[in-house]
């Protein structure tokens, strides 16, 4: 599944903002041709949108990329993961690249062209202000010449025409922009995760029977009004409302030690908020490759019941080409939760939600 790149040339203000990102996620899904989508699609396209290339590695990112380097336990888990991948989509492993991260790429095109037409008007009003100085050779704002050094030298007889000053300074302005952008990406896997699963589920959902929240306060959901005066509204990642079933859902990409003690918090927030005196799913999304944290969501109790009514993985067959033909023991335990479909996929969480 290609991703089509399909740029604009416009600047947009807030880039990795939600307005843009919905927009941006139904550019995606109109390129694809598929205003509705299979559930046996559905991690495509949640990879095609979110999942990226580790640019350590160069490998589809699975694990953390400290731990996931050159002879380490997790590189050979990591070349498995992008091995499958790239078989599942039907693309050589030196060209997955072009099949993910869809989202972030077209994020960072407006970005940088909202920076780059920035950019223009600073140099028009920088002008004025060195304009004293002309005779003097200052070095223009934008330029670093130990950086274009390193490119010339590096490209050397391959330049075939020298560049201009102007052209080196956009290059620079570019790469400064790319370097900084990894820390952007973190803002997209939060929010940009959630709107992702919601219109999953929209698209999936064949009946149009499910009313789909994203961060919604949750005493704005149907019985959930109970309030503690002075109470921070707690907003839920993605709600799920129909006539017969309310599903409070928690979607992480990867999970840390203070996102689990969350888990807990939240849903002490929802006991104590739910005003019906009905039942109600508290469901736990993510594409977290951790086993020793999967076993802990699939495991954890709220009293004498399980804390979450599914834990879902993007990808289950994932999991299992990962962890390999002899998996550590915690990797039994998350296979075994797999098999007993305690840890189930995208695809089955979102036939049950049709059932």
């Amino acid at each position: 599944m290609p991703v089509e790149q399909l740029s604009t040339t416009k600047p947009v203000k807030a880039a990795f903002g939600a307005k843009n990102r919905k927009r941006l996620i139904d550019l995606y899904f109109s390129s694809q041709g598929c205003q509705e989508i299979e559930t046996a699609a559905a991690w495509r396209h949640v990879y095609g949108l979110l999942l990226w290339i580790d640019q350590t590695t160069g490998l589809a990112h699975c694990y953390e990329s400290d731990k996931s380097q050159p002879g380490k336990n997790w590189y050979a888990r990591t070349l498995a993961f992008h091995d499958w991948l790239s078989t599942s989509l039907g693309v050589s492993p030196n060209d997955l690249h072009s099949s993910i991260d869809w989202l972030f790429l077209h994020a960072t095109d407006d970005l940088t062209a909202a920076v780059l037409k920035g950019a223009e008007k600073v140099a028009l009003a920088a002008e004025r202000q060195r304009s004293r100085y002309f005779e003097r050779g200052f070095p223009e704002p934008g330029e670093d010449p130990e950086l274009v050094a390193i490119i010339e030298d590096v490209l050397g007889d391959n330049l075939n025409r020298k560049p201009s000053p102007g052209q080196w300074k956009e290059l620079v302005q570019r790469i400064r922009a790319h370097l900084s952008l990894e820390n952007k990406r973190k803002n997209l896997l939060g929010e940009g995760f959630e709107d992702v699963i919601a219109q999953v589920i929209r698209r999936s959902d064949s009946s149009q029977s499910l009313e789909v929240h994203t961060r919604s306060p949750l005493q704005s959901l149907p019985g959930f009004s109970n309030t503690k005066q002075g109470e921070k509204p707690n907003k839920v990642d993605v709600a799920i409302i129909r006539p017969d079933r309310r599903i409070l859902v928690t979607a992480k990409w990867s999970v840390r030690a203070d996102r689990e003690r969350q888990f807990i918090s939240d849903y002490n927030d929802y006991v104590y908020a739910e005003s019906h005196s009905k039942p109600w799913e508290y469901v736990f999304v993510t594409n977290e490759f951790d086993p020793a944290r999967l076993k802990r969501a699939c495991d954890q109790l709220a009293g004498n019941s399980r804390l979450f009514s599914n834990v879902v993985h993007i990808n289950t067959d994932s999991l299992i080409a990962t962890y390999g033909d002899k998996p550590e023991p915690t990797m039994q335990q998350v296979l075994s939760h797999i098999d007993q479909e305690r840890l189930i996929s995208l695809e089955n969480w979102l036939k049950r939600l049709q059932a």
